[in-house]
């Protein structure tokens, strides 16, 4: 009740679309992720019983009421801040590969979060979304690249909060992603990681990072092939990832620029030269993974500076 003593109207319904992000990149492990043209987009309005409707990739997933992660993380939200929960029917429509490291997790997580806050009326700032997010998904890149589009650049505070930036990268970044049929868990990505590092890789990778940030700040697309080069974990992923090692020998040839695990894996992201033609970077790419006995699925897509939206419906 208001305190004119008029019930309070239901939230109205509402629209969420979020981008798919790939963090990493390279060495840039568990700091920076960039968000790129593939979505995943939520509608969802009260309802007496939960319901989900899915369509596009993944839609077998995407429409199981059972251990649903968008629908989890929503719950999760309002009972933590004790508030009622909504039943609520989703129609969802995805791009986003699930399971093959382009940021599907964090953009579910998100989701839910942003459910909780509009129906449970809930004062959250935008930064405590995200940092609710980074908390569910134990690293903060991909959520902030989520929410805010284009490069970010994260970390955990001393206190446990994320601090994020976004940078709009200079000028067109074409990009190629190879996803192969099979998932990679992140536990089991990252398990196969050391210890411990020598100081003379830690440094190469602070070194290589730093290029790669100039690199997208000033649209120096000459600098990705040594920016891209990793000492912490891809090394050590490719045996999982078997994409990886072959088309890293394609760097610098036929309009690709370089390539980096998206994410954890399995999935590759490939950096192509705007000025080349795509095409001809897709056919070099199919015909070398082929010869390794590789058959990934090639998806054009491209870095976007949109983040997640939302609106009343």
């Amino acid at each position: 009740m208001t305190h004119s003593g008029k019930k309070r109207s239901k939230p109205q319904s509402l629209e969420i679309v979020l981008p798919a992000t790939s963090a990493n990149l390279g060495p840039a492990f568990d700091a920076a992720a960039l968000a790129f043209s593939m979505f995943l987009k939520v509608e969802a309005r009260p309802a007496n019983e939960f319901s989900v409707k899915a369509r596009g990739r993944d839609h077998e997933i995407c429409s199981r009421i059972e251990n649903h992660l968008i629908l989890a993380t929503y719950r999760e939200v309002l009972q933590a801040e004790k508030k009622l929960v909504q039943p609520l029917a989703l129609r969802i429509e995805n791009q986003i590969p699930i399971g093959k490291g382009c940021g599907s997790s964090a953009a579910a997580r998100l989701a839910g979060i942003v459910l909780a806050v509009h129906f449970g009326r809930l004062p959250w700032t935008d930064c405590r979304i995200v940092d609710e997010a980074a908390r569910r998904e134990h690293h903060p890149d991909n959520a902030a690249a989520c929410w805010m589009g284009g490069l970010a650049i994260a970390r955990f505070s001393t206190e446990g909060e994320t601090e994020a930036v976004n940078v709009i990268p200079k000028g067109k970044w074409p990009l190629l992603l190879a996803v192969p049929n099979e998932s990679l868990p992140t536990e089991d990505a990252r398990r196969v990681l050391p210890g411990q590092y020598s100081r003379a890789d830690a440094v190469a990778n602070i070194q290589n990072s730093m290029l790669l940030l100039a690199a997208f700040v000033q649209g120096r697309k000459d600098l990705l092939a040594s920016a891209l080069e990793d000492h912490i974990h891809q090394p050590y992923r490719a045996s999982l990832c078997p994409l990886l090692p072959a088309l890293q020998k394609l760097t610098g040839t036929g309009g690709i620029l370089g390539s980096a695990l998206s994410g954890a894996g399995p999935s590759v992201l490939v950096f192509l030269d705007p000025q080349a033609g795509a095409n001809q970077a897709r056919t070099r790419v199919r015909d070398c993974l082929r010869a390794h006995g590789l058959n990934p699925e090639l998806i054009h897509t491209e870095i976007t500076a949109r983040g997640t939206s939302r609106r009343m419906r």
